[in-house]
């Protein structure tokens, strides 16, 4: 093979890869969120074994690096999952019911209309022990302070 088909070859396989790229790229890339309003009845409820979760949005904002809601419903006796801790902060608004929260090393008894701020790395729950289902929103986000995602336990 020649010096020229050596460049040839060179210059035809980087010139396949720009398309690949350019398509990884926009692949990765998620919208920044912009204001908008999220209608209670428009919002897709995807059944679990533990009750159902509706996503509302998961997206970067102009000042955070992700920025995401859902709400959940948790059936009697069922808990969102083990006590865990994360590098983001999370905010949880009680909608109805009364479940129990893990804060601050303590299980609290919440009721509609509670706050519940988990601050970054701390160990965490919530579970309903009551017999009618509970239902809260969920908001977590994440900055360059979070940095890269930690074992969870």
């Amino acid at each position: 093979m020649t010096r020229r088909d050596m460049t040839l070859v060179t210059i035809t396989a980087l010139v396949m890869c720009i398309p690949l790229a350019i398509v990884a790229r926009m692949h990765n890339t998620q919208q920044v969120l912009t204001s908008a309003a999220y209608d209670w009845k428009d919002i897709k409820v995807i059944p679990n074994a533990k009750g159902e979760r509706r996503d509302v949005f998961n997206s970067p904002t102009e000042t955070l690096d992700q920025f995401e809601l859902h709400v959940t419903t948790l059936n009697p006796g069922d808990s969102a999952h083990a006590p865990h801790q994360h590098p983001n902060e999370e905010l949880l608004i009680v909608k109805e019911g009364n479940p129990t929260a893990l804060v601050s090393g303590q299980w609290k008894q919440l009721s509609p209309g509670s706050v519940i701020y988990q601050a970054a790395n701390s160990l965490h729950s919530i579970k309903n022990t009551t017999s009618v289902r509970t239902t809260y929103y969920a908001l977590q986000w994440k900055t360059a302070k979070t940095g890269k995602p930690q074992k969870t336990n």
